[in-house]
C-alpha cells in the first residue's frame, strides 16, 4: 500500500492540516498535525510510521508547490508513546521533551507502551504484514525540547508547555497570538489514562489544574487534541476539572493501580527485549 492511500487529510485553514491513518482503526489512532509556517514547517505527532508521512505531505503539496521553498520540516512528538512517535525516524529533524529522549534513542518499547492488535488494522499496509512484528524503530532526537522553549516558525510562535502526568514527558504547544493548544494525550475528549508505564496521577492534576490555568486567563480557544476531535475552551476546562475531582477518589486511586499494574505485566510480555 502506498503512502497516498495509508492517509488522508483535511484542511483547517491557515496552513494547518489534520492527517489520519485511514487504515489505523483503533481508539489509539492519534492525530497528526501538520502546520505551515513563513520560516519553518512542523509536524505534531507522527502515527504508527507505517508508511512514510514525509511522501504524503511533499506528494500532497501540504507544504507548498513553490521549488524555492525549502523551509526545514521538523516532527515533534507530544510524548513518546507508539501511536505518536513511531513515523518520527522517517525525519532528519526530531523534537521531543528531554525526559523522554532516551526511550526514543533506544527503542525503547516498554516506556513507549508500543501495542498493536491485526484486528486494528483494516487493511495490511504490505503482504504478510503482523502486527506481533511491529515496533518503534529507535531515533536520536535533534531538538531536545524543555518547558518555556518557543519553537519559531516565522509567523507564528509555538511555546512548549511541559505537562507530564499521561507520560513523563508529556508536552502541550501553545499557539498564544492565536489561542491554539496542541494537547498531544495531556487531555482530549475522552478518558483521560494515567495508568501507564510512568504515568504519576499528581503531575497529571497539577497539569490539569495548569489547563484551567489557561482558560481562566483567556489564552485557550480551541485544542486540537491527539485523539478524537478538536474543542473548545469551556470543554477544555471541564475535563481537566472532572479529571481533578476523579483522580482523588479512592475508587479511582484502585483501579489505576490495577491498571497499571495490567498494564506493565502485558508490556513486557509482548516486549521481552525491552530495558524494563
Amino acid at each position: 500500500m502506498s503512502a497516498a492511500d495509508w492517509y488522508a487529510h483535511k484542511s483547517l485553514g491557515d496552513g494547518l492540516f489534520w492527517i489520519q491513518e485511514r487504515f489505523y482503526q483503533s481508539e489509539n489512532r492519534a492525530n497528526i498535525w501538520l502546520l505551515r509556517g513563513t520560516h519553518q514547517d512542523v509536524v505534531i505527532d507522527t502515527g504508527l510510521g507505517l508508511r512514510s508521512l514525509p511522501e504524503y505531505i511533499d506528494a500532497n503539496g501540504l507544504l507548498g508547490k513553490d521549488p524555492q521553498r525549502k523551509n526545514p520540516l521538523l516532527a515533534i512528538a507530544t510524548h513518546a508513546h507508539f501511536d505518536h512517535s513511531g513515523g518520527l525516524h522517517q525525519f532528519q529533524q526530531v523534537g521531543v521533551h528531554s525526559a523522554e529522549v532516551d526511550a526514543l534513542a533506544n527503542g525503547d518499547n516498554f516506556e513507549t507502551v508500543t501495542w498493536l492488535s491485526d484486528r486494528e488494522i483494516a487493511v495490511a499496509p504490505s503482504p504478510g504484514w503482523r502486527a506481533r512484528h511491529y515496533k518503534v524503530k529507535a531515533v536520536q532526537p535533534t531538538h531536545i525540547l524543555q518547558e518555556g522553549d518557543v519553537i519559531n516558525l516565522g509567523d507564528r510562535q509555538l511555546t512548549v508547555l511541559h505537562m507530564p502526568g499521561h507520560s513523563r514527558g508529556s508536552i502541550c504547544l501553545h499557539d498564544h497570538d492565536n489561542k491554539l493548544l496542541f494537547s498531544g494525550d495531556v487531555v482530549y475528549d475522552g478518558a483521560m489514562i494515567d495508568w501507564l508505564p510512568y504515568s504519576q496521577v499528581s503531575d497529571y492534576i497539577s497539569s490539569c489544574e495548569r489547563l484551567i490555568g489557561l482558560v481562566d486567563s483567556e489564552q485557550v480557544d480551541q485544542v486540537l487534541p491527539g485523539h478524537y476531535n478538536t474543542f473548545g475552551a469551556k470543554r477544555l476546562h471541564r475535563l481537566s476539572s472532572a479529571y481533578i475531582s476523579r483522580a482523588g477518589t479512592c475508587p479511582a486511586k484502585f483501579s489505576t493501580l490495577v491498571w497499571r499494574t495490567l498494564s506493565g505485566l502485558a508490556l513486557r510480555a509482548s516486549n521481552p527485549r525491552c530495558a524494563c
